[in-house]
Order: C-alpha cells, then structure tokens, then sequence
C-alpha cells in the first residue's frame, strides 16, 4: 500500500509519462522543417550544451538514454552532415563529437523556433511553479541515479 507521498508521486510520474510522449510528438512537429527529430535535437542539444565535443556514451549519460540510442542519432547527424567525429585520445573506438558549421546553424535555427514555442507554453504559468517542478525532477532524477 503506498503512503499519501507515494501516490503523489505516482501521479506525477503517470503526468510525466503522459507529458514526455506529448513533448516528443510536439518536438517532433517542431523541429521537422529543419529536418531533424526530437531523437536527433536531444543529440544535437546534449553536445550543444556541453560545450565541449562528447563521446556517444557520455552523450548517453548526459540525457539519460541508452548508448546504442545515441549512437544510432549520431551516425544519421554524421550521414546528414550536422555532426563530425574527433579522435579520442583515450579511447580509439570512442571518438567525440560536434556539430559541424551546418549542425550550428541548424542548432541556432531550432533555438529561435523553440523560444517562440517555451513562451507560448509557458505564458501565464506561474514561475514558481515551474521553479518547483525543475527542482523535483532534479531531485528525482538524482535520487534514480543512486538508488538505495
């Protein structure tokens, strides 16, 4: 039997699950006129974010999918020409990588249209409550990260 904490969080992890599969679609919607999927935005904005080039695994790591997930995005990036591999010095089977001159464009194409899409979602939504749900899904998140 759950405790009142337990079936709050229930609810917010059945929320979650509905509102990701809507978030993909919506992402999907938006991001298709540049020729990219939400599969290959996460990619793209995951390396984009770091700064700094990243492995597939670390890519992985990073967003919270599987590796074989983010290498498959990545060799359709490189195929499409928005990603280009380094060498890894410490590892040869595991080279880095970052967007290339026509992946930062594409990348900077996708930031003006999501901006325009985050306000529209975001008008007249109460700031500490968005405040409130990016701290509990950190918290969840780390707490997923090191379970008991």
């Amino acid at each position: 039997m759950r405790t009142d904490e337990g079936e709050r969080l229930t609810r917010l992890i059945l929320a979650v699950f509905r509102t990701n599969g809507r978030l993909l679609a919506a992402g999907d919607a938006l991001v298709a006129p540049l020729g990219l999927t939400s599969a290959r935005w996460q990619v793209l904005g995951a390396i984009e974010l770091a700064a700094t080039p990243l492995t597939a695994p670390q890519i992985a790591q990073r967003m919270g999918i599987s590796r074989q997930g983010v290498q498959k995005q990545v060799n359709l990036l490189l195929e499409e020409g928005l990603l280009e591999a380094q060498p890894n010095p410490g590892h040869k089977r595991s080279p880095f990588y970052q967007p290339t001159d026509r992946g930062q464009q594409t990348l900077a194409e996708v930031d003006e249209v999501q901006a325009r899409w985050a306000n529209q979602l975001a008008a007249d939504l109460p700031a500490q409550d968005l405040e409130a749900a990016v701290r509990v899904l950190h918290t969840l998140a780390d707490r997923l990260d090191s379970p008991p």
